[in-house]
């Protein structure tokens, strides 16, 4: 196991180094300046060049992405542009604890309602009950989330109207991280809803096409044959093998989680990574663009570690190597 997770560390290593240079390649090649963009065209030559060679925008493309590694290596993302003086770190100190509660409680919905949904229509296919699950889950998994949250966003809308303003429409300066009182609940509830709805539906999918494979193999039978209650039979036989490839989807969650923040943060005004990655991008902010691609990066190798090991404790037909 020890080896496994070394090989998994360098490939994780590579896979930031490659998508740092993705991100740099595309940021330095792209159009637009950013110290323009920061002071605008009614600047001197002088004070422009200035600040070009603080920011060491005036060296070539390659020993500009070497200083960025050396400074990544050491974990000093530097100073943002747009925000002078700012350090990207506290940047990040502001938005990563924002996106991780609400991609935590997103995740959470995803596993405890999707997987059990999922194995309740399986144990009853082809009745109402499964008629009902899946065709619930297959409206929530075609509906984009991006439209789900115009719906609860004009719900919430009807919400603050009818009770005299007290449903706070957006999140800005509203999400507390780590607090749930009622006003926090009120501001949380609809983004992490609407962020766990297409995961929920996944799963339950999944979840129920992997048991109804489960439930028609041989050793099923053979407990059945054997007298053993239904519930034994589902729980201690089936429903471990039927977790197998629900592991795999577990560790590209994560990654759908990291992306689908960018599109909830944006419509919920949500102040996380995700809308901050979009705000840079905007303001041509690349040291922070380049600070929130490594850390989207590190979250779905960690994603796809995690899926791994787990793979191995739930078969363990598979060896960690």
């Amino acid at each position: 196991m020890v080896q496994f997770l070394v090989k998994r560390f360098i490939g994780l290593i590579f896979v930031i180094i490659g998508v740092t240079f993705i991100t740099f390649i595309l940021g330095y090649f792209a159009p637009g300046d950013p110290i323009r963009e920061l002071l605008g065209n009614h600047v001197t030559p002088q004070v422009y060049n200035n600040l070009k060679e603080a920011y060491g925008l005036n060296l070539p493309w390659y020993q500009q992405y070497w200083n960025f590694l050396s400074h990544l290596f050491r974990l000093d993302f530097g100073f943002s542009f747009h925000q002078q003086n700012y350090p990207v770190w506290n940047i990040l100190r502001d938005g990563v604890p924002v996106s991780t509660e609400l991609a935590f409680w997103a995740l959470l919905i995803q596993l405890l309602v999707g997987i059990p949904v999922g194995i309740i229509s399986a144990l009853k296919a082809n009745t109402w009950v499964d008629t009902v699950n899946m065709g619930t889950m297959l409206v929530l998994f075609a509906l984009p989330s991006f439209v789900l949250a115009i719906f609860a966003q004009v719900l919430i809308v009807n919400l603050d109207n009818a009770t005299s303003g007290s449903w706070p429409v957006a999140a800005a300066g509203n999400w507390n991280v780590g607090q749930y009182g009622w006003n926090e609940i009120q501001v949380k509830l609809a983004p992490i809803l609407v962020f766990a709805a297409v995961g929920t539906a996944l799963f339950a999918r999944l979840a129920r096409t992997s048991m109804l494979e489960v439930l028609r193999q041989d050793y099923v039978r053979t407990a059945r044959a054997k007298g053993m209650r239904e519930r034994s039979v589902v729980y201690r036989h089936a429903f471990r093998n039927a977790m197998i490839p629900l592991v795999t989807v577990f560790g590209l969650s994560i990654g759908l989680l990291v992306t689908g923040a960018f599109f909830i943060e944006q419509i919920f005004n949500i102040p996380g990574i995700g809308q901050q990655t979009i705000t840079s991008i905007n303001n041509r902010d690349y040291p922070v663009i380049q600070a929130t691609t490594v850390l989207l990066a590190v979250a779905v190798v960690v994603g796809n570690l995690i899926s791994d090991v787990l793979y191995s404790i739930v078969d363990p037909r598979i060896k960690a190597e």
